[in-house]
Parts: C-alpha cells; sequence; structure tokens
C-alpha cells in the first residue's frame, strides 16, 4: 500500500521523519514530495500525480502554512489536500500547542470542518506523531480488510437489542436509540468488572466531558444493574447500557437548536441533520468505550443497528427546510407504518475511521420509512 506524507514545510523533517518511519515499520511504501526528484514534468505535476497515485494521504499541519504558489494561489499542502479530499482517504494529524499564523488557521479549520473520509488527531511531539500514524494506519487497515464473516447473528442480536416500541405518545421527546455488537460472540467484562465502580466513573465521565458530549452537566444520573447490563442514564435524557459481551444500546434526545437553543418539545418534524449528529455522537461514543472494554480488540466486527422512538405525527424535514419555515410544518395525521432496525455491518475499526458514513447508512432507511 502506498501512503502520501503530505507536509512541506521546512523545518519540520522530524516530524515527516517519524511518519515515513511508522509507515516503513508496517512494511508499507511512504511517498514524499522529496522522493520524486528530477522529472520532466515539473515538481508539482510529479508530486500530485505521486499523490493520485497512493492507496492513504497522511496529512500533517503544524503552525506555518507555507509559501502560495502563484499557479494555484495556495500552498503545496493545501493544494495536495484539496486534489484528494472526497477522493481517497485522509489521515489528518493537527499539532497542539502552538500559534498558527492566519492562512494556516484558516486551513486547519477547513480540514477539520469536512467531515466525509477523514481521521483526525492531535499531536504534540514527533514520538507522539509516529505513534498515532502507526495507529491510524494499522485501524485503516482492519477498517477494510476483506475478508468471509457470518454477519446474521451479529445483526439480528443488534435488532435485538432495540425497543420493541417504536412509538410514543404525542407529548414524549424524540429518541434515538442505537445499539452496536460486536463479534466473534464472546464475554469480554466478568460481572465483577461489570459492577466496579470504575467502569461506571469510566462511563460517566466520558459521556460528561467526551468529545461528543451525551449527558447533560446540570442532570442527575441513575445507573445500575440490569440483567448481564450495566446502565447509566439521565432522566427524559441520554442512557448507556453495556453488557458483559461489550455489546452497547444508546439512547439519545433527538433535540434541535433554533437560535442557540436546543430543544425537542413544540417540534413538528425530526431533523434530518440531527439525527445524523446524534447518530455519529452514539458511534463516537461506542468506538471509545469499545476501546476501553477490549483495548486488545478481541472484537474485530461490529453491527449496528437504529431506531427512533417518537409520535406518528412527526414529519421529516432537512435543516433548510426547518430555517425556511421553523414555526410551523406539516403535521403527520395518518401515521407511520411500523419500522423495522435499520443496520449495518462493518469491520470494528470503521467506528473510527468510517464514522460519518456509518452515520448516514443508518440515517438513510430510517427517512425513508418515516417518509413513506
Amino acid at each position: 500500500m502506498k501512503i502520501f506524507i503530505s507536509s512541506l514545510i521546512t523545518g519540520y523533517e522530524p516530524l515527516r521523519a517519524a511518519a515515513r518511519s511508522a509507515v516503513e515499520v508496517l512494511r508499507h511504501e511512504p511517498v514524499m514530495a522529496e522522493d520524486f526528484g528530477a522529472r520532466p514534468t515539473s515538481p508539482q505535476v510529479a508530486c500530485l500525480q505521486g499523490l493520485r497515485d497512493s492507496d492513504v494521504v497522511v496529512l500533517i499541519l503544524c503552525d506555518r502554512y507555507g509559501y502560495v504558489q502563484g499557479r494555484s494561489g495556495v500552498s503545496p499542502t493545501h493544494e495536495e489536500y484539496l486534489e484528494v479530499r472526497g477522493k481517497k482517504p485522509i489521515l489528518m494529524f493537527v499539532q497542539e500547542g502552538v500559534e498558527y499564523d492566519e492562512q494556516q488557521a484558516q486551513f486547519v479549520s477547513e480540514a477539520q470542518s469536512w467531515q466525509q473520509g477523514h481521521f483526525r488527531a492531535g499531536f504534540k511531539t514527533a514520538d507522539e506523531l509516529k505513534d498515532l500514524v502507526t495507529r491510524a494506519i494499522h485501524d485503516y487497515q482492519l477498517a477494510n480488510a476483506a475478508g468471509p464473516f457470518d454477519t446474521a447473528a451479529l445483526l439480528k442480536a443488534a435488532a435485538d437489542l432495540l425497543p420493541k416500541a417504536h412509538r410514543i405518545s404525542h407529548s414524549g421527546s424524540p429518541m434515538l436509540h442505537v445499539a452496536i455488537v460486536g463479534g466473534p460472540s464472546q464475554r469480554i467484562l466478568r460481572p465483577a468488572e461489570l459492577e466496579a465502580t470504575a467502569l461506571a466513573e469510566s462511563l460517566h465521565q466520558q459521556a460528561l466531558f467526551g468529545a461528543p458530549r451525551l449527558f447533560t452537566p446540570s442532570k442527575g444520573i441513575n445507573f445500575g444493574i440490569e440483567g448481564s447490563a450495566l446502565f447509566l442514564e439521565q432522566e427524559y435524557g441520554a442512557r448507556i447500557q453495556v453488557d458483559e459481551c461489550g455489546s452497547l444500546l444508546l439512547r439519545l434526545p433527538l433535540e434541535h437548536s433554533e437560535n442557540g437553543r436546543r430543544q425537542n418539545f413544540g417540534m413538528f418534524a425530526l431533523i434530518e441533520e440531527d439525527v445524523v449528529r446524534e447518530l455519529g455522537s452514539a458511534i463516537a461514543y461506542a468506538a471509545s468505550t469499545l476501546d476501553r472494554i477490549d483495548s486488545t480488540q478481541r472484537l474485530t466486527h461490529i453491527a449496528l443497528a437504529a431506531c427512533i422512538e417518537a409520535s406518528d405525527h412527526l414529519g421529516w424535514r432537512t435543516q433548510a427546510e426547518q430555517d425556511a419555515s421553523p414555526n410551523s410544518g406539516a403535521m403527520r395525521m395518518g401515521g407511520v407504518q411500523e419500522q423495522s432496525a435499520t443496520q449495518v455491518d462493518r469491520p470494528r475499526a470503521a467506528l473510527r475511521f468510517e464514522a460519518h458514513t456509518l452515520a448516514e447508512d443508518l440515517m438513510v432507511p430510517l427517512r425513508r420509512q418515516w417518509k413513506n
């Protein structure tokens, strides 16, 4: 596998060397601008061609933007990013604890706001960068590993975790339920580990202060054991459940923002972007939790299932439709046909590397069911 390392700023040779070393340790071929040497074409064209021939791009963003090329109007690294954005997987590593120049700050903001096909991580030292690059490439390989795997049992297990009733009263708060089941099926947590205070505290801290945040700090929390599962929940709010097999069931309120305030009452419709956002939150939380309880990755695959629990009369709108008419909407009078769980299965590493794609793949069937 060819891996292009994009970072051309003079003075950052230790960082580029660290990234190259990480690629070589994993027995892949690193490709960098300085590798091209004399070519009949210009260095810029040769570099871009090498970029196009690569399988993955490692993008290293430090504090300086670099020189602006007259032809493209952007720095070489920025040009390389624009060339592959949306076309190839990008492993992006952003230096922390530094002050970016104005152009670089804009570039970092642009790159971080793009969701699809990106892995993101922050680093401070060359050694830290090397470890992060190694882990990210390893996860990318796992996420794209080919091979037979019987997913039928995993998909059924994920669907079975979801609540059976998919509707609530008209005055209730819409909820998104997401189940994540890992395989091959096995016990990941012993009963004593499930009951240990350390696990509940870890799940609680991640839900309160992680990115994204699932729990509301101003609300209290209830927790306990139900059967072979530990649960943490806030009244009329988010709920987290994890069992001995490492399976997770997450309940997230489908709130949306109006004038900077999040609300879920008085809604005429479910907002598509809110559904995608909460699906992404569930996926990110699941990835962190599995890293916590199964750090050696005994669970190699995951199946996800989702359903929405809400009033039959709620419609479905995009954010643009909501913004155009925020105080009105068409309420469904005929109700919605009973939903079936929307499901996907992937290698486990996809929870981190393909989170936005997974969220979209779960959302689209939900939208079709709700709008039909």
